[in-house]
């Protein structure tokens, strides 16, 4: 198949800028349940015009329902869903696990797209995404050229790249920075975007988790080559004009045309300092960059320009015509667009008196489209000799099958009726489980009924603890690395591991290991919950969402610093370097609060909150089987005083949150 340019549409004008500039496909969201719930997005009614529009021009479009979903929003994204299947929807982007299931079940003809925010990074990951009934998977954007191909060649699922738009600094459904400040959840589409403010590694002022926008347009020959089949770009809430820019640089690019002023107009229309493509290239030191006043000025000088790329229609559909014209025979015309026939039929010719009807004025009206996405690519005549037939009456015909092109089919797919999950009722008192950051850490007598060091822990430290693995999140090109150290540690007696993204968990029961699900799985509804092993539940619900969770021994965060972003470029490394930092990197925002950033021998690095969830007086209120403890920095002798807490519901006198147990977030 052609390779794909997927434009983002946050609005009906975008979505006429993304077509008419040459897009292939477009994502959109509805009102609920999508990523970017502040565009402008659709209802029904501008759906289905939506999608008419679309399929008239042949390009599909792809309906975003990526966010984590609640329980008692499960009802409700159901008939989104299904809405959007009766407007003719050719596929859904989903983040949560528990709603790709729903889906699947419920519309089996539905086409699942695997968000980046699934967080799958590994060849693992994406073949179990593939057995969840997903086609295809979006890419982390912290892919490299080598890692995208290593993918390629171990899967058979369809791949989708970001090629042009905002980079986060966090992997894609990884950040809680947002929702853990504000209580707008990027996992439930509202971020915020604290991360553009100031956060220092050398409490210069500077924005150290503030990087440029992504671009690999000019890298497109080398992504085909790799096997992917989508070019996405990033910016629903964008405006048209950059819809039309990037949809036009991609298009020269497979072209071979893409060109410096096509860079030029793409860094005009929006940047932060110009572009990167660091993560593809594994260059990564000259990533970072703000919106700047310069960046905004120079907007100005070609949204006038760009304006005119989709300001009237373009004939950018093919129609094969068959005209038949015999004496005595109504006069019929067949129309073929796409996989679509349609025809209409005329009345009987006459004798010619004086001149006969010829193939070229009949080609001459049959081409005559004017301004619609038509135009004739073939027209075959049969002709009998000395009829005529009125221009007329060939307009008519001609505008006829152009009309039954356009209109929608009926559209008919299965379904199955929704079923709600029933809350759980659990009244038992949680045990407790704990990770540790390393051994030094763990009392000699702990009351945890398991516990897990990170994989990277000393041989001697598993075997002395009996510890369990904790395998990292952001696996990028260390799966096999990641394989091999836990077959070392299943040889010295290791049996548990602690997973934190679908690959991970993958890898491990494979090995034979008895696996459990980490909190970065984001599971947040019972049916996610019930895919794994005794999950920790996101730490973005309330208590009483967790509660109320119906599966088998689940549980939450109930005291740690916890991560809020995963990152795989380093902001203290690229800010002072690692020899500044001796592991013991912080950054602090414009108030003056530090967060500490903790590296490890893995790809990625992890951001801590500075201020920890306690939960430790308001154990009446947890009604999940069992809360974990998070522990990062603390030291033996204050994780005993911490647990002492927790055993008689004790009140913390330290500084503590409660995280969003309580708030929720929006």
């Amino acid at each position: 198949m052609n390779i794909e340019i997927l434009a983002p549409c946050g609005s009906r004008e975008s979505v006429t800028a993304a077509v008419r500039c040459g897009a292939n496909a477009v994502y959109l969201g509805m009102k609920d349940f999508n990523a970017r719930r502040n565009a402008d997005n659709f209802d029904e009614t501008e759906l289905r015009e939506v999608i008419n529009y679309c399929h008239a021009r042949d390009v599909k479009v792809y309906i975003t329902v990526n966010t984590l979903i609640s329980d008692s929003e499960m009802k409700t994204a159901y008939e989104t869903v299904q809405t959007a299947m009766h407007c003719g929807a050719d596929g859904f982007i989903v983040q949560d696990l528990g709603l790709a299931k729903l889906i699947k079940n419920s519309f089996p003809s539905a086409r699942l797209h695997a968000s980046t925010q699934c967080s799958a990074a590994t060849p693992d990951g994406f073949n179990r995404l593939k057995e969840l009934g997903f086609c295809r998977a979006v890419l982390p954007r912290e892919m490299s050229f080598e890692e995208i191909k290593d993918i390629r060649n171990k899967t058979d699922i369809e791949l989708e790249i970001f090629v042009h738009g905002a980079l986060c600094m966090c992997v894609s459904g990884q950040c809680y920075l947002s929702s853990m400040l504000g209580q707008r959840s990027g996992n439930r589409g509202l971020c915020a975007q604290p991360c553009r403010l100031s956060f220092s590694a050398d409490n210069s002022g500077s924005f150290d988790l503030s990087l440029k926008d992504l671009s690999l347009i000019s890298k497109i020959k080398e992504i085909e080559s790799a096997g992917v089949i989508s070019l996405k770009i990033e910016g629903r809430m964008k405006r048209p004009e950059y819809v039309a820019a990037a949809v036009t640089a991609c298009k020269n690019a497979i072209a071979g045309k893409y060109s410096s002023k096509d860079e030029s107009i793409l860094k005009n229309v929006f940047s932060r300092s110009g572009f990167t493509d660091g993560y593809f290239t594994g260059e990564r030191r000259d990533m970072f960059g703000i919106r700047s006043k310069e960046d905004v000025v120079a907007a100005g000088s070609v949204l006038k320009e760009l304006s005119r790329l989709y300001d009237r229609e373009k004939p950018l559909v093919p129609i094969d015509f068959e005209f038949i014209c015999r004496e005595k025979e109504p006069i019929k015309l067949i129309a073929k667009s796409a996989q679509k026939t349609v025809s209409a039929e005329g009345g009987i010719p006459e004798k010619a008196i004086n001149k006969p009807l010829t193939e070229d004025r009949i080609k001459e009206r049959l081409s005559k489209l004017g301004a619609t996405q038509y135009y004739a690519n073939s027209i075959k005549i049969t002709l009998g000799e000395g009829l005529i037939v009125p221009a007329s009456e060939i307009n008519e015909m001609r505008r006829s099958v152009c009309e039954k092109l356009y209109e929608q089919e009926k559209i008919c797919f299965e379904q199955n009726p929704f079923e709600a999950a029933t809350p759980k009722k659990k009244n038992a008192k949680p045990y407790f489980t704990a990770r540790f950051l390393n051994a030094s850490q763990i009392p000699d007598e702990h009351p945890f009924k398991r516990i897990f060091l990170p994989i990277w822990a000393d041989n001697s430290d598993f075997i002395k603890t009996g510890a369990g693995v904790e395998i990292p999140r952001g696996l990028f090109g260390a799966e096999n690395r990641m394989k091999k150290r836990l077959e070392e540690l299943k040889a010295i007696g290791v049996k548990k591991a602690l997973c934190s993204d679908i690959g991970s968990y993958e890898s491990a029961k494979k090995l034979g290991f008895e696996v459990f699900g980490n909190f970065s799985l984001n599971i947040f509804n019972s049916e996610s919950a019930n895919m794994f092993n005794s999950p920790i539940l996101s730490f973005e619900m309330t208590l009483n969402q967790a509660n109320r969770i119906n599966a088998k021994d689940t549980g939450i965060i109930a005291y740690g610093k916890v991560p809020l972003m995963l990152t795989r470029n380093c902001p203290v490394k690229n800010r002072i370097g690692c020899d500044k930092c001796n592991k013991k990197g912080t950054l602090t925002d414009r108030k003056g609060y530090k967060f500490p950033v903790l590296c490890s021998s893995y790809p990625c690095v992890e951001i801590l909150n500075p201020t920890p969830i306690v939960m430790s007086d308001k154990m009446e209120d947890i009604k999940t089987d069992f809360i974990h403890f998070y522990f990062t920095d603390e030291t033996k002798e204050e994780i005993c005083s911490i647990v002492s807490l927790y055993k008689f519901n004790k009140f913390c006198e330290k500084n503590y949150t409660r995280g969003l147990y309580y708030r929720g977030v929006k």
